[in-house]
């Protein structure tokens, strides 16, 4: 299924399979903006956990701009993790597009809760989607994060 929104017509948001060259290109997306920056980089293992979840992308003229993995907890949670979106690409809706598609499928499957650990930096985006905050800020991979969470389907 392919997710197009009003707001930004050339960017389209879309399932990618796992091990595909799409997937490969998210990997070094997400390497680049979420894990280089903290000095860590991906294991062999912590990839090859990913093939259970559910991966989306947004591409714009055919290139892959913005990524994030969908991983259910329980049979109404599902997890949102890894949101990334070039910087080059920041600030034009690309995270916005990818939430909402993210939140359908979650919808359309039968979920009832989306989940995310945010970025302490990240707070105020999802604050303004909807998501509301749940317990103390935490680290996680060496800087603070919030759990957050929201109810689909309102």
């Amino acid at each position: 299924m392919c997710y197009v929104r009003a707001m930004a017509p050339s960017i389209k948001v879309r399932e990618i399979g796992y091990g595909s060259a799409d997937y490969e290109e998210a990997v070094r997306l997400r390497d680049r903006v979420l894990r280089r920056p903290l000095g860590l980089s991906f294991s062999p293992d912590e990839l090859a956990k990913e093939g259970g979840s559910r991966h989306f992308a947004a591409f714009e003229a055919g290139r892959l701009v913005g990524c994030l993995i969908l991983v259910p907890l329980a049979p109404s949670e599902l997890k949102m993790r890894q949101v990334a979106v070039s910087p080059e690409a920041q600030g034009r809706g690309v995270g916005t597009l990818l939430i909402a598609a993210a939140e359908e499928f979650g919808a359309q499957n039968g979920f009832e809760w989306m989940k995310l650990s945010a970025r302490e930096t990240a707070v105020p985006f999802y604050l303004g989607l909807g998501y509301e905050l749940v317990g103390e800020a935490y680290i996680e991979v060496t800087i603070p994060h919030r759990a957050m969470q929201k109810r689909l389907g309102q």
